[in-house]
């Protein structure tokens, strides 16, 4: 088993998720990011962290910052799964 130097726990992960959900702009830079979070997260940490979201399809990177695409509206994830033009 790989023990990652900088893992992060999960409360972090989730105060990372919180402040990405809830953030006002559209795309927040990684900078305003670590601004945003109620504790100071290793940039290590961080970058594990946004990897995983990126991943979890969470996140999407753009060359402005990072943006927040997650969707748990189920209609319209029911209209995507089915192909549906809303």
């Amino acid at each position: 088993m790989q023990v990652l130097e900088h893992s992060p726990t999960l409360n972090t992960v989730l105060m990372v998720e919180d402040v990405l959900k809830n953030m006002d702009e559209s795309v927040i830079t990684i900078a305003e990011l670590k601004r945003k979070l109620p504790k100071q997260v290793n940039h290590n940490t961080l970058m594990v962290i946004l990897d995983y979201l990126e991943k979890s399809n969470k996140i999407f990177f753009l060359l402005k910052g990072i943006t927040w695409i997650h969707n748990t509206n189920t209609n319209m994830n029911r209209a995507i799964a089915r192909g549906l033009e809303l």
